[in-house]
This record gives C-alpha cells, structure tokens and sequence, in this order.
C-alpha cells in the first residue's frame, strides 16, 4: 500500500517522483565532485598498510609540521576570536567615518587570491618592507621567513570568519537586556561579562573553529611568507607538496588522509557548535 502524505493529499516519497529526481542530481553530482575524490585518497592512503600508514604519518618531519600548522593556527583563531569581537561590536554598536568601507574589506581575504595575500605580506613584512624597514628591522624583530611569519598569514586568512558569525548574533541582540542590567546596578563590564557575552560565546566558537580550519588548510599565503624548512616553519600542505615533487605518492596521500580526518573532526566540532548556539538562543529567548 502506498502511503499519503496528510499535509498535501498526495504520494509520499519515494513513490513520489517529483521529490526523487532531485535527490538523484544531488547524490550523483557529491559522489562526482566531493565523495569520490576523498574516497580515492582514503584507498591510496590505506594501501601503504598499518604500518607504513603509522610510519610515514608519524615521521619527525610530520611531527613537526602537524606542531606548526596546528599550533600556530590555534594560536591565530584565539587570537581572531578577541579582535574578531572587537570590530563586529565596533561595526554593530558605533558609527565612525569609513565604517561601511571597513565593512567591505573585512570580506577582502575571502576574494583575494591566497598567493596574492602572500606576496602582500611578505613585502609588507620583509626587512625592506613598509613595516619591516622602519620598524622591525629597528627592533631586530624578523617575521618574513619564520614561523611568526605563518602567524601572521593565518591571522590575515581567518580574521573574517568570527566577524561575520558575531555579527548577525549582536545585532538581534535586545538592548532592553542589557538596560534592565543597568537599572538592576550593574556596571557596563559586568553587564558585558554576564548578559551579552554569554549569548555572543556560541557564535564566537563557532567563528574561531571555522578560523581554525581554514588556517590549518593555508597553503598560497603561507608558503610565500614562510621559509619552509623542516623543523622550523613548515607546515602541513607544504610537506604534501614536496612529498608530491619527490615522487613520494604513498607518504604524500597518508599525510593528506591525516588532514582529511582533522577536517571531518573540524566539521563535526563546528556543526555541534552551531546546533550549541540555536539551542541556547532558543533557551534564552
């Protein structure tokens, strides 16, 4: 027997064939562009067997540039987080000369090309640079070249992602809370600490998380500000890609299966963060 959907008196899926064929375009075009491509590494990857598996995912070298691009990363999303907050309240709550300006350039690293990012930073940044010649050089500070330097590109990079999921958050704030707040004797600080702050802390996770990732998957502007030497500054993409210009396939796909697996660990943290964030809006509310 077939069954009926009660809310529009007709055939249910799957008999309904108005509801299946968009279900097939889908599954076919992310089995084409994103399924089978991933599932192609995880089987090169497994081939190398357990043991090569281990031993070519945990040579020093992969130790090493696991330390820097997650590390580092870390570093630039927390750091992203406090700053990230900082202009999306500026943004929301002020008005200021260039605002709208500053509005559209927060955007500019999602549509610059990476290589572009890079070799604006690292003239910037290099001992000739604009800051670099008059400042760091002065103070013996070198960030072209150095892991400071990945420090910096990564910030350049995730800056964006904590700004935009603030943002909507702050502004569907009601101020009539934090009045209240004021009228009860609380000051502005703890009014922030307490009644705002705690709604923003979903979305300012979520943003750094997003941060997080997409740092450690850098490689365009990284790789142009960076020395890219082992047991330095080298970071992950950049180990797959001399493993790749090596000749060296089996090590190369079992580093990128390790950075597959942290990607999908990433996604799941994001989207647990955001599911977090509904839910205690919707409580709050």
């Amino acid at each position: 027997m077939t069954s009926v959907s009660p809310s529009r008196g007709r055939l249910a899926w799957p008999f309904d064939r108005r509801l299946s064929w968009p279900w097939t375009i889908t599954w076919t075009y992310l089995g084409l562009v994103l399924l089978l491509p991933l599932a192609g590494l995880l089987i090169r990857a497994a081939g190398v067997g357990p043991r090569g598996f281990w031993e070519a995912a945990t040579s020093p070298v992969a130790l090493s540039s696991y330390a820097v691009s997650f590390g580092l990363a870390a570093a630039a999303s927390l750091l992203n987080g406090v700053f990230g907050l900082l202009i999306a309240w500026a943004l929301i709550r002020s008005r200021f000369p260039g605002q709208r300006l500053l509005d559209a350039l927060i955007d500019l690293p999602f549509a610059l090309p990476t290589a572009v990012a890079g070799l604006a930073l690292s003239y910037v940044y290099s001992p000739e640079g604009w800051l670099g010649a008059p400042i760091l050089k002065a103070t013996g500070l070198k960030v072209s070249f150095t892991s400071l330097g990945v420090a910096v590109a990564m910030l350049f990079i995730s800056l964006p992602f904590v700004v935009r999921m603030v943002e909507p958050v702050l502004r569907s704030l009601e101020r009539e809370q934090e009045e209240a707040s004021w009228c009860l004797g609380a000051n502005s600080t703890q009014t922030f600490l307490r009644v705002v702050l705690p709604q923003l802390m979903p979305a300012i996770l979520a943003g750094v998380a997003q941060g997080f990732s997409r740092a450690v998957g850098e490689y365009g502007s990284v790789v142009m500000i960076s020395s890219n030497m082992p047991f330095r500054d080298l970071i992950t993409p950049t180990l797959i890609v001399q493993y790749l210009e090596e000749y060296d396939i089996a090590a190369a796909t079992v580093v990128g299966a390790v950075m597959l697996l942290f990607s999908l660990i990433s996604l799941v943290v994001i989207n647990a963060l955001q599911v977090w964030g509904q839910r205690y809006q919707g409580r709050a509310s």
